[in-house]
């Protein structure tokens, strides 16, 4: 029945729109809530925008069977223009094609819309070419999400790639632990087999000493009970005789009467083999687990460098030597460059350590910040966060801005790198008399760690340091 209604009795007298949210004063005219709050805060007074008459409540009742009546309206001329919706969206609350786009509200709207006083005084644009802006922008914003899209996917690749590098690390890792050990048990097995040895021989000497001097006990017994014996019965002859004899009696009872030898030394010498057992083994140990001041953190390696198992050595891997393995690109990896950085950062105090450079013709060695780059490839000198000593072309050269190439009269053999962090000064020196080659100076302000370079397949290798005990006196023990 609402459907045969002429709309205008549906239509608010403010907006001229089909009532929304309708409410009734107490002059029986109808008005939207919103229209009516408008229209009441610019005239500062609440009288009927038709009729003038004042409105007896500040907030008026809501008119629901003239609500009821629009929605009812609105259904019907939505149901009526349902075969026009097949054609495109169209206006819920005129019937019409939504043509226009209001720019202010961000509505698309009808031509009855734009009439209405809601959008009389508002910005409006052909809906087709406000919708052609806006496919442009999400074709912008489609193509981020593709792009994000396939970030996301690589992540994973590169996550499935580090969880099956993780694995064969655990397993490469516990295979060198278990591999070390083994030589450390080897080592200890060994010792312990010599120094009983060496105890079951001190154990047999000491036996044998002892036998040897039982026997002599049991033939100077014999002696002297052969003594006493003659000596009583040259007592019992007549004293002419006892006399006659006396001397001679005398000097072999005197004879007889020397003291035998004590069992001094006879003992096992435990503390020799005991005393500070543990502490020796330890020190003799030193030959085979040697102390490095320096190793190596295989996970900043480039691919195509190999590192020793105790990761004190780096070499690069020819391509036509197959990898081990495939490392993930992690961040913290040098992707373009053969580099490898240390795995103990530095700052501080002072640092010094050794590198044997092994008949390497293409090398550099220095320190390197932190955060330097490792997505891509850039000069190792100061500017960037390196300072380092190099050797390209058969020439010696300091990677300063530009390379300054180095006087050295002799071949290098080893090279001593120290860096002296809050001094800022990094110095490199001839291992063999101590000559020094190049001393850097800069201003630290991150942590630095020891950085190499290689393309030859020839070791460089961190030179072990000799390591010096000292005793601290009245210190307690730690428990």
């Amino acid at each position: 029945m609402s459907s045969n209604l002429p709309e205008a009795d549906l239509s608010c007298p403010v907006c001229c729109d089909i009532f929304r949210d309708p409410v009734l004063l107490s002059c029986s005219h109808s008005f939207c809530r919103g229209c009516l709050q408008r229209c009441w805060e610019v005239s500062r007074t609440r009288d009927c925008p038709v009729c003038r008459r004042r409105a007896s409540r500040k907030s008026p009742p809501r008119n629901l069977a003239l609500k009821n009546l629009c929605e009812a309206f609105l259904q019907g001329r939505r149901e009526a223009a349902a075969p026009v919706a097949g054609v495109g969206a169209v206006c819920s609350l005129h019937g019409q094609a939504l043509k226009l786009f209001c720019t202010d509200d961000q509505l698309p709207i009808c031509p009855s819309c734009q009439a209405s006083n809601v959008h009389k005084e508002h910005h409006c644009r052909p809906a087709e070419a406000v919708a052609r802006d806006h496919k442009d922008k999400l074709r912008a914003v489609l193509q981020k999400l593709k792009d994000k899209l396939e970030t996301f996917s690589k992540l994973r690749v590169t996550a499935a790639v580090t969880l099956d590098h993780i694995k064969c690390q655990a397993q490469l890792t516990e295979k060198r632990i278990r591999a070390q050990f083994l030589e450390l048990h080897q080592f200890l097995r060994e010792e312990e087999e010599a120094r009983v040895s060496t105890l079951k021989e001190e154990e047999t000497q000491k036996v044998l000493a002892l036998k040897e001097r039982d026997r002599d006990l049991m033939g100077r017994t014999a002696s002297l009970v052969d003594a006493i014996g003659r000596t009583e019965r040259e007592m019992a002859t007549a004293d002419a005789t006892l006399l006659q004899n006396f001397r001679c009696t005398m000097e072999r009872a005197q004879k007889s009467l020397l003291d035998p030898e004590g069992f001094c030394g006879s003992l096992i010498d435990e503390a020799k083999h005991l005393s500070n057992l543990k502490f020796h083994v330890w020190v003799k140990m030193q030959g085979i687990a040697p102390y490095s001041a320096v190793t190596l953190n295989p996970n900043t390696a480039h691919p195509c460098l190999s590192l020793s198992d105790d990761l004190t050595c780096v070499r690069y891997t020819s391509p036509s030597e197959p990898p081990l393995r495939h490392p993930p690109s992690n961040p913290e990896r040098f992707r373009f460059s053969a580099e490898v950085l240390g795995s103990s950062p530095m700052d501080g105090a002072a640092h010094t350590w050794e590198v044997e450079l092994n008949g390497s013709e293409d090398w550099i060695v220095g320190v390197a910040s932190a955060s330097v780059r490792r997505d891509a490839e850039v000069a190792a000198r100061p500017e960037n966060g390196f300072w380092t000593l190099c050797l390209r072309d058969g020439a010696y050269r300091a990677m300063t801005s530009p390379p300054r190439v180095l006087a050295v009269d002799r071949r290098l053999q080893r090279l001593t790198v120290r860096l002296d962090w809050e001094a800022g000064l990094v110095s490199f020196s001839r291992s063999s008399d101590g000559r020094v080659l190049h001393v850097f100076t800069s201003t630290f302000t991150e942590k630095v760690l020891p950085y190499f370079y290689t393309q030859s397949d020839r070791f460089l290798k961190i030179v072990p340091k000799p390591v010096v005990i000292s005793v601290k006196e009245n210190q307690p023990l730690d428990p």
